[in-house]
């Protein structure tokens, strides 16, 4: 899916999976680092729930841009030395990469993809003020910071925490392409991976068993509680008054 977007075929990506599952490494760290080795004009904007979080997924994506592997696979890529910090660093082709917190400013920056990594904290899924708060940063500000709305793409990754999360209202709209990865399967799926390549999930496969196993998801569930595991696991958030 995150190819697609970069292939142009996907505008409005929404991944919904686990915690601890590798979504932020896969969506901020590995996409983002793959992206500018690909296209070193690129300018991608990555948000999470806090700066410092947002800043260590671009410590790790320089990281692996400055790796000897990585040098040798893209080697148009190189890093601006006059701007490389943890907020944000260029390539010598004027590309960048810009960390920032969920309700932080982006006035005058603007980008080619935008990504959304987790906007809310679980502890915070409770409070509508929070919950609103994010849903007016995102609709308010990620929406206009696309330099070209034509062709840019928003990105948005997360576990569910709550009914009317950001991820909950952007399916309702139905607007965006949704990949959806309980921890557990509830129903037969087929996931195109690529032309030919299908990933087929049966009733009860677990996303990650060499990882997390049934005996380890069935401590989670015991210490969660059913409600918040099967929101942040299962991802199916059920109102606070139950099903």
């Amino acid at each position: 899916k995150l190819e697609c977007v970069l292939k142009g075929q996907i505008r409005r990506l929404l991944i919904t999976m686990p915690p601890r599952h590798l979504k932020s490494h896969c969506a901020s760290v590995a996409f983002t680092a793959w992206a500018l080795g690909r296209d070193p004009t690129l300018r991608i904007i990555c948000a999470s729930h806090s700066a410092d979080l947002a800043q260590t997924f671009s410590l790790q994506t320089r990281q692996l841009i400055k790796a000897t592997w990585h040098s040798a696979a893209f080697p148009d890529l190189e890093l601006d030395p006059m701007k490389n910090t943890a907020e944000e660093f260029r390539t010598t082709r004027n590309g960048y990469r810009i960390a920032t917190s969920v309700g932080g400013s982006l006035t005058g920056k603007g980008g080619d993809i935008v990504i959304v990594d987790d906007p809310l904290k679980a502890e915070d899924a409770s409070s509508e003020a929070r919950r609103e708060a994010v849903h007016k940063w995102f609709s308010g500000t990620v929406s206009s910071r696309l330099d070209d709305p034509k062709t840019g793409a928003i990105i948005v990754v997360a576990q569910r925490l709550h009914e009317d999360d950001l991820p909950g209202r952007l399916i309702s709209t139905g607007d965006w392409d949704a990949l959806d990865l309980p921890a557990i399967a509830t129903g037969h799926e087929e996931i195109e991976l690529t032309d030919n390549v299908i990933w087929t999930r049966a009733p009860g496969d677990l996303l990650h068993p060499e990882r997390i196993g049934q005996d380890e998801l069935d401590r989670i569930r015991r210490e969660l509680g059913s409600s918040a595991f099967e929101a942040q696991y299962q991802q199916r958030p059920a109102p606070a008054g139950g099903t």
